[in-house]
């Protein structure tokens, strides 16, 4: 065996081993001592994809292709990094070339849905996850798919909730044990809480369960977290600090992952993430702990028999007939159903920068995937009644030529001029990021999939959000947290509610200007920004789930008789 042999295998093992700096520095140096071996690149890319180094994969992976480029996975593993380093027209390119050289190519399907998505193509994209469903019918492809639901609006809730329990009867109910662990009375003793998630890092879901982790009663609780990436960064090390218990899980198989839960006894698992990317619900399906909550990182049901519960609030989720928002119980919390923790060093809010000649800027710092055949129309027609302002779009891969391209011709069905859509892609600092919004009056909320960390943004900055209530959780997010800064005034029940109250304020400059000085402070001193006190409320909801569950186990063991 060569030398560049040896270290391109000890680097796979230590990948496979979940060590990924430790194969990294293996396949680097295999990759010096055979720089046109394209089997080490592809390792190397790969990776480097798993540390979450999209471009510097992306370089690597480039080489791989230009030597083998007629092997359509080194075309599907490089549209994959060219997606994580926002060039979303090359990754498409990539992907229509792995499909080209085999047309069946599950995998590419997948992630060129995943292309599309980004472009807000979600017609095209459902077609794509839909067919590498056929080819390859993995829980993680079928969940693809349903995320890309969620930004339809044609779909009606009932249907949404069809197709999740879809998922659950095909991947998960032949994974429920026999029996399921039993729930045993507290006695004085503190409940055990484990956290799923692959987003214990730099993510939107760590601006809400931060504030939690930080404030958990640990008199009354044992936090454990369940890490499902290799890739860590200064989020993931201050999370870790907060956490009595931390668990890196991304090596480990779903039924490993089970039996360390069982043997860490925790009381109550809770699911961070739904069907998004890197989830562990076969875990949950396994009934690794007598509780199981879905909560925060999936604005829908999992579909899952094996999941007790989802939390929600009377807003997103208004009471009434729960049966049809899927199996889960619902656990309503009072006020909202999170909190949110703005990043440390965040500016100070300012007025719009520019003079009286400045045109008026509305925005939108959602996903495109967010950007709804609806919402377009809706946002065309408030340039329409708004002449001389702009529509700023920031979002990762915005800066694609292809994905402008096609979110300018969307806009142009319905009248509005390329001139009158500015488009942000850069991946910038979050002080940078959120210092865009000096330049913004207006932030307008997609529909039916609301924006959620960028709806908190928004309004930590001073900048009101006009937003439309739908049917579905996700789609009632803006009027969740609008209700928390007392701005219910700014959440339309329809369309044309919507065009109309995001004309008024745009020409109520004094209203705006008053709102500048006081959204931040409404914000966090709300119910949305005050941690503790929502982790209060949140921690009673998580002991009335337990001992509801003790009264169950209890209602099933059966009485001795006397003689």
């Amino acid at each position: 065996m060569t030398p560049a042999e040896t270290h391109h295998q000890r680097g796979l093992a230590l990948r496979r081993q979940g060590r990924a700096e430790e194969a990294l520095a293996e396949l680097e140096t295999a990759a010096g001592l055979a720089p046109g071996h394209p089997m080490i690149l592809l390792n190397l890319g790969a990776t480097l994809l798993d540390l979450d180094r999209a471009a510097a994969a992306a370089d690597v992976l480039s080489r791989a292709v230009a030597l083998v480029p007629q092997v359509p996975e080194a075309r599907n593993i490089l549209g994959c990094a060219l997606l994580g380093a926002g060039r979303v027209s090359a990754a498409r390119h990539e992907l229509e070339e792995a499909l080209r050289l085999r047309r069946s190519y599950s995998a590419a399907h997948d992630n060129l849905g995943r292309v599309c998505r980004a472009q807000g193509c979600m017609a095209e994209a459902l077609e794509h996850f839909q067919a590498a469903l056929a080819g390859a019918p993995t829980p993680a492809t079928h969940s693809n798919a349903l995320l890309a639901g969620n930004y339809v609006g044609e779909l009606a809730p009932a249907e949404l909730v069809g197709r999740h329990r879809e998922w659950d009867r095909r991947h998960a109910r032949a994974l429920r044990p026999a029996r399921r662990r039993t729930a045993l009375p507290r006695a004085g003793r503190r409940l055990r809480i484990g956290y799923v998630s692959p987003d214990f890092c730099q993510h939107a879901v760590a601006f809400f369960i931060a504030p939690v982790l930080a404030a958990h009663d640990r008199g009354q609780f044992e936090v454990f977290c369940y890490y499902n990436r290799a890739g860590q960064d200064a989020v993931t090390a201050a999370l870790r600090s907060v956490a009595e218990h931390w668990r890196d899980i991304p090596a480990l198989n779903d039924e490993a992952v089970a039996e360390l839960i069982r043997q860490d006894e925790i009381d109550i698992l809770v699911d961070l993430a739904g069907h998004t990317a890197g989830h562990r619900l076969p875990v949950f399906a396994r009934q690794a702990a007598p509780v199981q909550i879905t909560w925060l990182g999936y604005p829908n049901t999992t579909g899952m028999a094996a999941m007790d519960y989802r939390i929600t609030d009377d807003i997103c989720l208004p009471a009434g007939d729960d049966t049809r928002h899927g199996p889960e119980e619902l656990l309503r919390l009072p006020d909202v159903f999170c909190c949110y923790q703005p990043p440390p060093d965040c500016p100070p809010p300012a007025a719009p920068a520019g003079g009286a000649d400045r045109p008026f800027t509305f925005c939108s710092f959602n996903h495109f995937a967010k950007l709804s055949a609806g919402t377009i129309a809706v946002w065309a027609r408030i340039l329409a009644e708004c002449p001389g302002a702009q529509l700023l779009l920031k979002s990762p891969g915005a800066g694609d030529p292809g994905t402008q391209a096609h979110c300018r011709g969307e806009f142009a069905r319905h009248g509005t001029g390329p001139e009158r859509i500015r488009f942000n892609g850069e991946a910038l600092p979050m002080r940078r990021h959120l210092e865009l919004y000096h330049g913004c009056d207006l932030a307008l909320d997609p529909f039916p999939y609301n924006g959620t960390t960028t709806t908190c943004e928004a309004l930590l900055m001073g900048v009101p959000v006009v937003t439309l209530a739908g049917a579905t959780h996700a789609a009632r997010v803006g009027a969740s947290f609008l209700r928390c800064v007392g701005l219910s005034g700014l959440v339309a029940s329809d369309k044309s509610e919507y065009v109309r109250r995001a004309v008024r304020l745009a020409a109520d400059a004094d209203r705006r200007a008053e709102l500048r000085l006081t959204l931040r402070s409404r914000l966090l001193a709300g119910p949305l920004g005050q941690g503790a006190a929502f982790t209060r409320n949140y921690e009673a909801a998580l002991v009335r789930a337990w001992d509801a569950a003790v009264a169950r186990d209890r209602a099933r063991v059966p009485v001795a008789q006397a003689g």
